[in-house]
């Protein structure tokens, strides 16, 4: 599993940064960068997104989305 936002909708609020609990997510300037090895799929960023940017995605080997 990994996190995918969607960088249209997400409004870079910081709010999944703040809430998850092994740092994996981190706001840059205009984006967010998640570290999916970090991630425990807690979903806690899912669930505070305000605008429904994020979600979690089975991850395939060799490719990016």
């Amino acid at each position: 599993m990994g996190i995918k936002i969607d960088r249209q909708k997400c409004c870079y609020c910081g709010a999944c940064v703040a809430v998850c609990p092994v740092n994996c997510l981190e706001l840059k300037e205009t984006r967010i960068v998640s570290d999916n090895d970090r991630c425990i799929n807690c979903m806690a960023c899912v669930r505070m997104c305000p605008v429904a940017a994020i979600e979690m995605r089975k991850e395939l080997k060799g490719r990016e989305d």
